[in-house]
């Protein structure tokens, strides 16, 4: 005699499924700007690193002249370091500008240094504050990355 064999599918509801969906994340201010640094890059006895500014806003952002640098020690405090402004072993300066820095739009500026000292005490810094504009309060940028060997 032949049997039948029926098959009644089990439907499973969870609560958690019927939960109402998060809330958007927060439209950034008008006024943002994020900071990047690259790697140091090494060079006959000079460093530099490519710092890059983007108006992460979303509004144009008003950029002019050079950014504000310090150098500061390994406990954070601002070294009495001079910091000068234009051409280096290993950048051209084109000299500063004025812009309109477009939301997603970046601006980038490179630190540069020598890396033997002979004339002075020696200082070691481990890391910069940068500024894009007078007034603003400066952003923290570590030099974590290593130079790429060559």
């Amino acid at each position: 005699m032949g049997g039948f064999r029926f098959v009644v599918p089990v439907l499973l509801f969870g609560v958690a499924a019927c939960s109402s969906p998060s809330p958007p994340p927060p439209a950034p201010p008008a006024d943002c700007a994020r900071y990047e640094s690259g790697p140091v890059e090494p060079a006959l006895g000079h460093r530099a690193v490519v710092l890059t500014l983007t108006n992460c806003g979303t509004a144009a952002r008003a950029v002019s002249g050079y950014p504000d640098v310090q150098v500061l020690g390994p406990e954070g405090e601002v070294l009495d370091v001079r910091v000068e402004r234009g051409s280096s072993y290993m950048a051209i300066d084109p000299g500063p500008g004025t812009f309109a820095l477009a939301p997603g739009k970046s601006l980038v500026t490179v630190v540069s240094w020598a890396n033997t000292v002979t004339d002075g005490d020696v200082v070691t810094g481990s890391a910069l504050t940068v500024a894009s504009k007078p007034g603003e309060a400066p952003r923290q940028r570590t030099w974590a990355r290593r130079a790429r060997s060559r």
